[in-house]
């Protein structure tokens, strides 16, 4: 019996060796070798499973993120996922006194709006905020007005938040740093494409181009 099993471990480490080498000599241009890796164990398995956009993480089969929210605009109107029923989003989870990641993946966003041309008016880009407690919808209309003028600011209480951030699995937690009496938020970088039906059909790993969020959003659209 104990020899049987060694058998059949030996030959499933053979044969995941020989999809991985697969998956590294010949995945697509732009294709990590673990999103190569998933995409052939769901050939070999029969699954169904998209082709990874470039640039963009391609979620396992089953995963599923996004979904119902309440949260309060930068406006102060209270919405829902319902308000933006039918409309392709690309969303990203922050803080106004973030100093150096926020900014930086909202201006992504921007110029990657920019670079689409027509095509990214049908996108509308969100910032959502993970430290209610300072983001007021004010602080957030100054904020979203400094990146695109199409940029929509959501906060809400800390619940309506944590409900949020639990949706799409974002991290978020409050940190102080030594010898400050204010605080940072800690929390995870991607920024996400979700589609019309409000589920996460991609997301963009923190400092990838605007080139290739462009063109892997460019190509979501045309596939709806």
């Amino acid at each position: 019996m104990t020899r049987a099993i060694r058998i059949v471990s030996l030959v499933l480490v053979l044969l995941l060796g020989g999809v991985w080498a697969t998956a590294w000599f010949g995945r697509a241009p732009g294709e990590s070798v673990a999103d190569a890796f998933l995409r052939r164990i769901a050939a070999l398995t029969g699954a169904e499973m998209p082709a990874p956009s470039a640039g963009g993480v391609q979620l396992a089969q089953g995963v599923m993120l996004g979904g119902p929210f309440t949260l309060v605009d930068h406006t102060g109107r209270t919405v829902t996922e319902r308000d933006f029923a039918g409309r392709p989003l690309l969303v990203y989870f922050g803080f106004t006194y973030c100093p150096d990641v926020c900014p930086t993946e909202l201006g992504t966003i921007a110029a990657a709006l920019d670079a689409m041309g027509p095509a990214g008016e049908r996108v509308t880009p969100v910032f959502i905020s993970i430290d209610p407690e300072r983001d007021t919808p004010e602080a957030m209309a100054d904020y979203v007005s400094r990146f695109h003028p199409r940029m929509i600011g959501l906060t809400g209480s800390a619940e309506q938040v944590a409900a949020a951030a639990r949706a799409y699995r974002v991290y978020y937690a409050k940190v102080r740093p030594r010898d400050s009496t204010d605080y940072l938020m800690d929390h995870s970088s991607f920024i996400y494409f979700v589609g019309p039906d409000g589920r996460v059909r991609s997301l963009f790993r923190p400092e990838t181009t605007p080139e290739a969020i462009a063109a892997a959003v460019s190509a979501q659209l045309r596939a709806l």
